[in-house]
């Protein structure tokens, strides 16, 4: 009853910020008489996503097919590479330097490489969707299994545990918050990757849309979509936090029932 009470104060608060945004929104409008090309008011904006609503969704569709499948790429890659690297020490040397090394470059001026490598497909802007979260997940996992607690991994040593067993049964445990702090950030990062590919060559997509909604002078479509792709990436941070913290739940609850 508290969890659904601390929700629905959540969503309530919530709603409340984006109707304060939107007060302050239209104030900025009447009182600076800011022309409607360069800041659009809230009903115009409004206005141009019930008129073009499907060409906003269809659109709207293919960044979310994007985003998703860089999400499931790029998690499944960073717990692959956490978990080598947490079990093979010459991963670590060879694997962590070259970690540093990619994040050293920015992700965004690697979109016109990709674009030309891949093409202007889908595949270009799933692989910089994956490029964005990889790192974010792999580091959060990796740090998490290293920080379990040595009073755990001591009984694992006296009770003759195998390191397998200890992998499973207390480090990726004791990891899972890391982890879910990684793939929150992941959620979050994953639409940014796939906009910049949008913007940097493609045929389709909110940030295409938004490309040619701002070369056309229609400020108002411009500002719908990237609405739109906003309430899409809250929509999919919410999805994915309510879905991980029901398996990191019912994980934690099997593994208290397993022994060595």
């Amino acid at each position: 009853m508290n969890q659904n009470k601390s929700r629905y104060s959540s969503l309530i608060y919530s709603l409340a910020a984006l109707a304060g945004l939107i007060v302050v929104w239209q104030g900025v409008v009447l009182f600076t008489g800011v022309p409607r090309f360069i800041l659009p008011p809230p009903a115009l904006v409004f206005s141009a996503f019930v008129e073009n609503w499907r060409l906003i969704t269809d659109h709207g569709l293919v960044t979310f097919i994007e985003v998703i499948l860089g999400l499931i790429i790029g998690i499944i890659l960073g717990i692959a590479t956490a978990l080598q690297l947490e079990i093979s020490p010459t991963a670590r040397l060879f694997l962590r330097p070259i970690l540093v090394f990619s994040q050293a470059i920015p992700v965004f001026a690697l979109a016109p490489v990709l674009t030309l490598w891949l093409g202007y497909g889908l595949i270009s802007k799933v692989t910089m969707a994956v490029l964005i979260i990889y790192f974010p997940v792999t580091s959060a996992f990796f740090d998490g299994l290293r920080k379990t607690p040595s009073g755990l991994l001591d009984l694992a040593k006296v009770m003759q545990a195998t390191n397998l067993r200890t992998l499973f049964y207390l480090k990726i445990p004791a990891a899972m918050p890391s982890l879910l702090s990684g793939i929150r950030l992941a959620a979050v990062y994953a639409p940014i990757g796939a906009t910049i590919g949008e913007w940097v060559g493609s045929s389709e997509g909110l940030g295409y849309l938004m490309l040619l909604a701002n070369g056309r002078v229609k400020t108002d479509l411009m500002f719908a979509a990237l609405f739109t792709l906003g309430a899409l990436s809250i929509a999919l941070y919410g999805i994915i936090n309510v879905t991980i913290n029901k398996f990191l739940f019912i994980y934690e609850n099997s593994s208290n029932n397993n022994a060595f």
